[in-house]
């Protein structure tokens, strides 16, 4: 099913708020939502001045369960959900007598159900994803093994063709309001995603890590019947992504070098970087 992030952009699209944009950043119904969550979250039989941590977290952490997919659990994530929740009410409902949606809402609709439905999913197979595979993406060496072409393979074209799709590989990238000029909005280019999501994961072997490999195997093993060199090549796609991860800031050290961020034109890009 497609991204949250790309689900958002369609409902908003086709669903506009009646309110008119301005140049705040934070919505009022965003700034209500924390606030809410906020004042639910405090303990207020604990003295403040005594243990403010549990005062200010202490009934958000008796009541508070974080999901196993996931190894934060914030206002973010809370709202995230309770908007994938309004996406899914809205392209499920129910038109009324005499409606009539626009083509953009009923496209949307379509393209819900046929990413729910299980059934058309199961029959299909394969069939629909190795032609984007293998077409599309120039193929994937994990499923051609000898008679993979490195010499075809071109590694800019196929992130540009894995943006369509949302993928954040090796860098990510997004537009965003100016920090300081919120009339202006920036392209922000940063690290990517980990399989893992965090690179603790892969600094020492956890109950998540072999399931992770065992995972990318059996996917591979599902679109293709050469499957000898399948093991070889998942370890080595780990160990890629774990050398990867090692450069990869946590959290709190994006924080901390948030002074570090380099401002600069589309066309100084590679002088900044010294690349080309």
């Amino acid at each position: 099913m497609t991204s949250r992030f790309t689900a958002t952009t369609v409902v908003t699209t086709i669903f506009p708020p009646s309110t008119t944009t301005t140049t705040t950043t934070t919505t009022p119904l965003t700034t209500t939502a924390k606030a809410y969550y906020l004042i639910e979250s405090i303990d207020e039989t604990v003295e403040p001045c005594e243990d403010f941590y549990h005062f200010a977290c202490g009934t958000w952490l008796k009541n508070a369960r974080i999901p196993e997919d996931t190894s934060v659990q914030n206002i973010f994530n809370l709202l995230d959900t309770q908007l994938d929740f309004n996406i899914i009410d809205l392209l499920s409902s129910t038109l009324g007598n005499g409606a009539v949606e626009p083509k953009a809402v009923i496209n949307a609709r379509n393209l819900y159900k046929s990413c729910i439905n299980d059934t058309n999913i199961e029959i299909d197979g394969v069939e629909l994803v190795l032609p984007i595979i293998n077409t599309e993406l120039g193929g994937w060496p994990i499923l051609q093994g000898a008679s993979w072409n490195v010499s075809t393979f071109n590694l800019s074209n196929l992130l540009l063709k894995l943006r369509k799709y949302d993928n954040g590989i090796v860098f990510s990238v997004a537009t965003a309001t100016d920090q300081k000029n919120a009339s202006v909005y920036d392209i922000d280019l940063g690290q990517g995603s980990l399989g893992l999501q965090e690179r603790e994961y892969y600094n020492i072997e956890t109950n998540v890590t072999a399931p992770y490999r065992q995972f990318m195997n059996d996917l591979a093993s599902q679109l293709t019947n050469e499957t000898s060199s399948i093991p070889a090549d998942v370890l080595a796609i780990y160990l890629f992504e774990k050398s990867i991860s090692q450069y990869h800031w946590t959290l709190y050290e994006q924080l901390r070098r948030v002074n570090e961020t380099i401002q600069t034109t589309v066309g100084n890009l590679s002088n900044s970087f010294k690349s080309n």
